[in-house]
């Protein structure tokens, strides 16, 4: 086979196109390839489907091809023009790459292969010797058609949570579908027009269908969904594990008040070095942790009964009727106000504000365990890159990494 027909192969060409001819350069380790076309067929407009003769053509332009073995490949090609009634004169489309892209499909399937296998630009340019700009130009395009062609359907639940972008409460808010765990839309911020963006880019059918929102308990995600959603604040659901954290960390104060007092004291503290003991779910606990809990339980300690409120309200959860889940809060916070703990009282009280959409847990499961995840993942991305430059960027790696896009050229 000549070289010129074996490459016409790997190039997937077919009639007009084919390779004129080849040159190598083994000093420079470098390939270059001519396409040429037949003269006289017809083109189509690559706005609509208008087909005509060739009008002229285009200064020659150079693509960036996968490396033949261990040389880099470029091909080259001056691309027809057609004048077409209705956009004018306009280029035609080539079947070897995407329009207004320095480099070939095959080479930028391979490169938004690596970038997600690597996780970072910079491990990708390496192997595939392309400087970062042109690496993150890849990936901004496979970004861009894959936001694209994204099927606007109706997602019933999502949970909404925020990310750090760098130091100095500077976060993204971040939407993500529960059910098909993938990022539905970043915004810069975590204030109510942020949020905001994402309920008024939905059309009628996806704001009817969606069912529920998990979020903690900032408010501005509360006011901006109560506004942007029919019946928004009916749909709201609290993360139960936000909830949790707060009686959590509730039990952690008592502890650490209960603790200095025996120091004052001047008695040895029985709580010395039992921090994580207190935080523990009691099945998480190791057997020695929990032989040491139940001999901490018989000094009567003020942390032992905020323990046990902590562990009590995890019981709430289980509930899958409203007025049986409405019950038992009710009998777990008279609880809470009685057992002199400010701690407990105060994440009692912050609860009881909340509780509607506590409770709404009953008929709508939800979590932002997903959420969770996906936070720990763009964390992880976030740490191989060592940062990135701007808060655009950030967006562009969280979608790209996390936001289930058809990223590949076609």
């Amino acid at each position: 086979m000549q070289d010129t027909a074996l490459f016409e192969t790997i190039l997937g060409l077919q009639a007009p196109w084919h390779v004129a001819r080849v040159t190598l350069d083994p000093s420079g380790e470098r390939v270059d390839l001519w396409v040429e076309h037949t003269v006289g067929v017809p083109w189509t407009c690559a706005e609509c489907d208008h087909t005509g003769p060739g009008h002229d053509h285009a200064d020659e332009r150079v693509w960036r091809h996968l490396d033949t073995c261990q040389y880099q490949t470029f091909l080259h090609a001056r691309i027809p023009r057609i004048q077409c009634p209705t956009h004018g004169v306009r280029q035609v489309r080539v079947p070897w790459a995407a329009p207004r892209s320095r480099f070939t499909l095959l080479l930028e399937r391979f490169v938004i292969d690596l970038i997600r296998q690597c996780s970072t630009v910079t491990g990708a340019c390496r192997i595939a010797r392309l400087s970062w700009d042109e690496a993150w130009g890849i990936m901004e395009r496979a970004v861009e058609r894959g936001q694209a062609r994204k099927v606007a359907v109706p997602t019933p639940y999502v949970g909404v949570d925020e990310k750090a972008f760098r130091k100095g409460h500077q976060y993204h808010t971040i939407v993500c579908d529960l059910e098909r765990r993938t990022v539905e839309f970043v915004a810069e911020g975590r204030t109510t027009d942020s949020l905001a963006a994402y309920y008024a880019a939905l059309t009628a059918a996806q704001r009817e269908g969606l069912q529920a929102v998990a979020m903690d308990m900032w408010p501005a995600y509360i006011r901006a969904t109560t506004d942007g959603l029919r019946d928004g604040d009916q749909k709201i659901v609290f993360d139960r594990f936000h909830i949790m954290r707060a009686v959590t960390d509730a039990v952690d104060r008592v502890r650490k008040a209960e603790h200095r007092a025996f120091l004052r004291a001047g008695d040895a503290s029985p709580l010395t070095r039992t921090k994580y003991t207190w935080l523990k779910n009691e099945e998480h606990l190791t057997a020695e942790q929990a032989e040491a809990l139940a001999l901490l339980h018989t000094h009567g300690l003020k942390v032992s009964r905020a323990w046990a409120l902590k562990e009590t309200l995890r019981a709430l959860w289980a509930y899958r009727r409203r007025h049986a889940a409405a019950r038992f809060f009710d009998g777990w916070y008279a609880w809470a106000i009685r057992s002199r703990l400010e701690p407990m009282k105060g994440a009692a009280r912050m609860i009881k504000r909340h509780l509607d959409g506590v409770l709404r847990y009953a008929q709508h499961p939800i979590t932002n365990g997903v959420a969770e995840g996906i936070n720990s993942k763009i964390m992880s991305i976030k740490r191989k890159a060592g940062g990135f430059r701007n808060a655009q960027h950030f967006t562009t790696a969280i979608y790209f990494h996390c936001g289930g896009l058809d990223l590949y050229p076609r």
